[in-house]
């Protein structure tokens, strides 16, 4: 089964690193943090993966290309222009980099990589989201209701503590509690390729008009996730991402 990755917007909301390097390059423990969402992928044998690239695209280009000299040990012989590569480590990924576009939205990267997945179900997620989801529990839920599309429900975690109040009068304070969170999508999508028949072009934005018809049609589950699942829009996120992986605490390392 395929993976299908979307890493070309602009990551406007991590432009103090985003104006150099698309949002999905951006490092987590020295590595860019669309590599951290492939390693999960892969620790549960999911190995095939359609980047879908825009903003700045040939730098993961550059990236893959490279790929052996970021995780290998190089000695460089400049006398005889020859290069050595110490300790070469190979993924078993296959990885198909594919430009959807600079100004497309999600649902039109999708559509523009049809011809990659053909009548397959595929799974679909954003280059700068990490958790715990077991993805093989998602696509036996995904077969066992025979719908088209399922949608990993994670809970969005709030900032700030909470104000109860009555009427107008506070009445308290309190630190904010897991039931105080909203279900939110938090990719790790399981999507059959009828998806593809509902999305009119490179101007559709994928979780409105596919999405709220599939609702609509009774065509659209969720698989709750309880555990762990964070995303990276802001600064403030990739530091928390990052003081994770540095106290070896990352929820979403399963490889070894």
């Amino acid at each position: 089964m395929k993976v299908v990755i979307l890493a070309g917007g602009f990551g406007t909301r991590i432009s103090e690193e985003s104006h150099l390097k698309p949002k999905p390059m951006v490092e987590i423990g020295g590595m860019p943090i669309l590599w951290h969402v492939m390693k999960y992928y892969s620790h549960y044998g999911f190995n095939e993966f359609i980047v879908c690239l825009g903003y700045k695209g040939q730098i993961i280009k550059s990236f893959f290309s490279n790929y052996f000299l970021y995780t290998s040990d190089v000695t460089f012989d400049m006398s005889k222009n020859d290069m050595i590569v110490h300790n070469r480590y190979a993924e078993p990924w296959r990885v198909t980099l594919i430009d959807t576009g600079l100004h497309t939205m999600t649902g039109g990267r999708v559509k523009r990589i049809k011809p990659y997945i053909g009548d397959e179900t595929f799974l679909l997620t954003y280059g700068d989201g990490v958790g715990d989801i077991n993805i093989p529990e998602t696509v036996e839920f995904h077969k066992s209701h025979s719908r088209l599309a399922t949608i990993t429900a994670v809970r969005s975690v709030q900032r700030f503590g909470v104000m109860e109040t009555d009427n107008d009068d506070v009445t308290s304070f309190r630190e904010k509690s897991y039931d105080d969170c909203s279900w939110i999508n938090g990719g790790f999508m399981v999507l059959q390729p009828e998806i593809f028949d509902i999305i009119e072009g490179d101007s559709t934005i994928l979780e409105k008009e596919p999405f709220e018809h599939l609702a609509s049609s009774k065509q659209l589950k969720a698989y709750k996730h309880d555990g762990f699942w964070q995303c990276m829009d802001t600064q403030r996120d990739k530091n928390k991402l990052e003081e994770l992986w540095e106290s070896n605490c990352a929820p979403w390392k399963m490889w070894k």
